[in-house]
């Protein structure tokens, strides 16, 4: 019994009532007019729906009253855009004001008849009601009173169900709709997947660069050393907190564009910085650089990064060649360094997998592993 009054108990019951309602007060108000011609506000819905705006209005309507509580309520709130958008809207108000109508008949007569079955119960014979035709007024009527509230309370339930479900299917997200919030969702993920790639190559590289500028500068005991460690970590921690404050930006600003990112024109100083944590490193970059496209000299920027990185973190000063080139439509980048002592495995580490994700983003590819007694990372970029 508890489990049965408790929709009765939720204010959802009754502004999805006050909604089924609303349709029938409009008619009622035609009625003054001509009351010959009931039929006439169910043949004004017509054009009205192919209003575009008409299906805004309803959607609005709907998740304030039928949905109030739901975040993804699965109804649209935008405009006709289709004629099928426009014929749905149409045959959701000519069922909303049929719904409508039977809500308010249920609403009306159920409770007369249970006030005629008490009535008769006391021995007074109902006045003309055409659901009761009582003659005789008899005691077993009070049994009867309680059925038609139990009726009108089951129907206001399951009437708001229906509409809403209806709502849901009649008034719900056009196909363009769903692409469109379907693409929209997918740029979210693939903006969120690369502000965490942006943040753990720079900040990943600068805390690499600390950390064996550091070690480095503690084993040599020489003061002149120190000082260049010390400056070379200033340098990159600089540069990182510049990273850091430009992806924050990003996150504060979902507008704002990525133009500020560094590119392989600034490569130069990812080159420094390994270069003063101690590692040799010996540089090639042939083909005109700076008319590499934006996107790709981003990225291209952020996986030499990485894989400089790794060069610091995993081969411990050996000294490592990079190879850059634009050439024929792609952009090649190459970084190798001989093998450690610890071969990490090909699809180890988040850095790795980063790389080839740039790379898969742009149409490219990636290899890292071992090649002839190296490390290898070899990416290939289109420029198209």
């Amino acid at each position: 019994m508890v489990r049965f009054l408790q929709p009765l108990l939720r204010g959802t019951t009754y502004t999805r009532l006050l909604h089924l309602w609303v349709p029938v007060l409009l008619v009622s108000v035609w009625l003054f007019v001509d009351m010959a011609r009931p039929w006439v506000p169910a043949l004004l819905l017509v054009p009205g729906g192919l209003i575009p705006a008409v299906r805004r209005g309803e959607g609005l309507q709907a998740r304030f009253m039928l949905v109030p509580d739901e975040a993804d309520s699965g109804i649209s709130t935008t405009p006709s855009t289709t004629w099928g958008d426009r014929l749905r809207t149409v045959l959701w108000l000519e069922i909303r004001m049929v719904l409508g109508a039977v809500t308010v008949c249920l609403s009306i007569w159920m409770p007369i008849l249970a006030v005629d079955l008490a009535a008769a119960s006391l021995g007074r014979v109902p006045y003309d009601n055409p659901l009761l035709p009582i003659d005789e007024p008899h005691w077993g009527y009070a049994a009867l009173a309680p059925l038609p509230l139990l009726v009108l309370a089951a129907g206001v339930v399951g009437l708001g169900e229906l509409v809403t479900a209806l709502a849901r299917r009649l008034l719900g997200p056009s196909a363009a709709e769903r692409l469109a919030a379907l693409e929209e969702r997918t740029e979210q993920l693939l903006e969120r997947n690369r502000i965490a790639r942006e943040l753990h190559d720079s900040i990943g590289h600068a805390l690499t660069v600390a950390v064996v500028q550091a070690g480095a500068a503690r084993a040599a005991g020489d003061p002149a050393f120190t000082d260049r460690a010390l400056g070379a970590i200033e340098e990159t921690g600089r540069a990182a907190l510049e990273d850091l404050d430009r992806v924050l930006g990003i996150l504060r600003e979902a507008e704002r564009p990525v133009s500020g990112r560094p590119t392989l024109a600034e490569a130069d100083r990812l080159l420094e910085s390994a270069r003063a944590s101690g590692t040799k490193v010996d540089a090639e970059f042939t083909g005109p650089l700076a008319e590499v496209p934006g996107p790709v000299s981003r990225e291209g920027y952020r996986i030499l990064q990485e894989a400089l990185t790794n060069v610091l973190r995993h081969a411990d000063g050996v000294p490592a060649r990079v190879r850059v080139a634009v050439a024929d439509g792609r952009l090649d980048l190459e970084v190798r360094n001989p093998l450690p002592a610890a071969i990490p495995g090909p699809g180890r580490g988040s850095g790795l997998r980063g790389i080839r994700e740039r790379a898969a983003l742009l149409g490219g590819r990636a290899r890292t592993g071992p090649d002839d007694g190296d490390w290898q990372v070899r990416v290939e970029l289109p420029l198209g």
